[in-house]
């Protein structure tokens, strides 16, 4: 069953409310950013890490009313319009966008948001069953500056990206910098275990600075695992003994293929064992 309700601004309302208008400068300029989070047995995973991001983007942004972004407002939202949904486990996305009149340059840059959530049905984090197949999309490189690490509104690197995976019947795609090295997949950080040591790519390669790249990371240290940031040129990929993906709703995917390479999920499942103990 769908969700009935939504959170506008603080207002809880029901889903299929008209709100926008086509002054909204988020639906006009992509002026805004979001957050991907996920719920389980009621409560926000991860609540501290998603408040830090979201905070982060929103001060880079120049958005006004950062601060009371934090952990707490994302709890009491959160489990405020999952109670209202009877829901317990779910996708969530929050999406925060500037609430003013002008063209490019806004009048304001006060805060306006509105809180979504789909119902899921697993209560933890389950490694998928079948590995991924994938390929490297090439043809809109991401490019390199400080907006790249942050969630923006205008996400159509990835909207064309998503087009090239359907077209060519793919699970998800790798997408490249605009110095051709390894930057994310379509909606997640990538780790590649290559010579019994794990690298993702840096930050300074563009990838979004995603909530569950960071836990992994986290995990993979206390683990023992070696792990390096890194410029990670799309070669290895054909040289890699194991590849997967991470992002905060999903936790841990495996990829089974790249081409004619094919890939093992040891370090994976280790990692996902270990993320569930969270």
């Amino acid at each position: 069953m769908p969700p009935v309700y939504i959170n506008f601004n603080g207002e809880i309302l029901p889903a299929d409310s008209i709100l926008l208008t086509v002054a909204n400068r988020a639906f006009k300029y992509g002026d805004g950013l979001f957050e991907s989070m996920r719920l389980m047995k009621g409560k926000l995973k991860f609540p501290e890490l998603h408040a830090e991001r979201l905070q982060k983007g929103m001060k880079a942004l120049k958005i006004d009313g950062y601060s009371q972004a934090d952990s707490w407002f994302l709890k009491e939202k959160v489990e405020e319009l999952a109670r209202r949904n009877k829901i317990k486990h779910g996708r969530l996305r929050l999406t925060v966008y500037r609430d003013a009149e002008g063209l490019y340059a806004p009048t304001q840059n006060k805060m306006a948001y509105c809180l979504e959530i789909q119902p899921l049905d697993e209560p933890r984090y389950f490694l998928n069953e079948r590995g991924l197949i994938m390929d490297v999309y090439t043809e809109l490189p991401k490019p390199l500056n400080w907006l790249s690490n942050i969630k923006t509104c205008n996400s159509l690197v990835y909207v064309m990206a998503g087009i090239y995976k359907q077209q060519n019947k793919l699970d998800d795609v790798f997408l490249i910098n605009q110095n051709r090295f390894l930057c994310e997949a379509n909606s997640s950080n990538i780790f590649v275990w290559y010579q019994n040591h794990l690298y993702t790519p840096a930050l300074s390669e563009g990838c979004v600075e995603g909530v569950m790249r960071r836990v992994v990371i986290q995990l993979a240290l206390d683990n023992n695992i070696p792990i390096t940031e890194a410029q990670i040129n799309p070669e290895i990929l054909n040289a890699a003994d194991e590849v997967f993906l991470t992002n905060a709703t999903k936790g841990i995917q495996w990829v089974m293929g790249y081409g004619v390479k094919r890939y093992f999920n040891r370090i994976s499942k280790a990692l996902m064992d270990e993320l569930n103990k969270l």
